[in-house]
């Protein structure tokens, strides 16, 4: 391998160790040295397991969260629990008191809050260290999402974003929810968010499904037990 080549393939992680605000945890080549001894599929709270074709996040697969933060924080929660490293690419209002209170172990979980018009490269730097990349919405055109969903195909890491991604083999989306705690005079605290979360997408995951979760505001999400029917309770979203 000549000097040239060795040049030109440090130069995106170069990139990303110049921008403001970059937490790598460890660093980049220890997280990917765990990603080569871990499995091929990452582990969910088995309140989502049952959502995914692989009861939980495949290696190389990209996966799409449409309406809800807390929903992709959960995502991470069993994954980083476990071991894998997780960044979060151009999300700068990301909460992680909340990432923390929804079992996400943010020791390891890396912050890039503003890539900017290095976002590509950022995110295949990234892809190429990181067991879960979480990136934000609006950020990738079309030839740049195929480009970096193979990417994370190539390198075994699990391409998360929060919002639509052209491709995505897996799509989880919020459609409904309610908070409860509250009586029927208003009184009382917040405790809880019930949330639907409906799947789709392509191969394994074209089969929609769809499950009734609560959010707590602490400890591990879990699915709700409803005495009525949805529509009965909620409505149309």
């Amino acid at each position: 391998m000549t000097a040239e080549v060795v040049e030109a393939r440090a130069l995106p992680l170069a990139r990303l160790a110049a921008l403001p605000g970059v937490s790598t945890a460890s660093g980049v080549a220890s997280a990917a040295e765990h990603a080569r001894t871990t499995g091929r599929v990452l582990p969910v709270s088995p309140a989502l397991s049952g959502l995914l074709p692989a009861a939980g996040l495949r290696r190389g697969s990209t996966v799409s969260v449409l309406g809800s933060t807390s929903l992709m924080l959960t995502l991470l929660a069993a994954a980083t629990a476990g071991g894998a490293w997780a960044v979060a690419v151009g999300l700068p209002a990301l909460g992680v008191v909340a990432a923390a209170e929804l079992g996400v172990e943010v020791g390891r979980l890396a912050l890039v809050p503003r890539p900017g018009a290095e976002f590509p490269a950022v995110t295949a730097a990234l892809l190429d260290g990181f067991d879960l990349v979480v990136v934000g919405p609006g950020f990738a055109r079309p030839d740049v999402a195929r480009r970096l969903s193979a990417r994370a195909r190539n390198r075994g890491s699990v391409l998360l974003s929060l919002g639509s991604w052209p491709g995505a083999e897996v799509e989880l989306s919020c459609r409904r929810s309610r908070w409860t705690g509250l009586t029927g005079d208003g009184a009382g605290y917040l405790r809880a968010r019930e949330v639907e979360v409906r799947t789709g997408g392509r191969g394994a995951a074209a089969r929609p499904m769809s499950a009734l979760l609560r959010f707590p505001g602490e400890g591990e999400v879990r699915k709700a037990d409803f005495p009525t029917p949805v529509a009965a309770r909620w409505g149309t979203a």
